[in-house]
This record gives C-alpha cells, structure tokens and sequence, in this order.
C-alpha cells in the first residue's frame, strides 16, 4: 500500500503509535479489572477511565498546539508537561 499521501514522519508514526499502545493498554486494563472505577473527583462529574484518558489526549493536544504557537516548533517540555497534565487529570479528575 502507498502511504505516501499521508507524509508519514517519525514523530508522526510515533504519535500514532503512542495512541494505539494506550488504547490497547486501557482495553486490557478494562478486560482484568472490569467496569473503569468511576469516580466523582475535580470537574464534579463521574469519570472513568477511559474518560480520562480521552481528557487526556484532548488536553495535551490544547498543551501542544498553544505550545506551537506561542514558544516553536521544539516540543520536549511540551511533552513533559503534557505528561505532568495526564498524571493530574488521572489522579484528580
């Protein structure tokens, strides 16, 4: 098959990767330990966990375009605090 139209870099299949690596991760951890462990925490409304990871990704994608936008295209401590971000919103959303 011919990827080619897709400009597939990198840090483009790594990004890609990374995703699917949590989605499959959170698919095993919902199979061994059934039902997400809802929870009420910050935002006052229950969570589970897949709630937050999507909370997750949608925040850390916000994390990186501000990022692009306001210090360049040099993403390392973006991605650290993309991570500090993910951390927070799994131990207190």
């Amino acid at each position: 098959m011919d990827f080619s139209w897709m400009a597939w870099t990198g840090p483009t299949a790594a990004f890609f990767g990374v995703v699917f690596l949590l989605l499959l991760g959170m698919g095993v951890w919902e199979y061994f330990a059934p039902g997400g462990s809802p929870r009420v925490g910050l935002l006052r409304f229950e969570t589970t966990r897949g709630d937050r990871l999507f909370l997750s990704l949608l925040g850390s994608a916000f994390i990186c375009l501000a990022w692009l936008g306001l210090v360049g295209p040099n993403l390392w401590w973006a991605l650290v605090l993309c991570l500090v971000y993910a951390a927070c919103v799994f131990r207190w959303v």
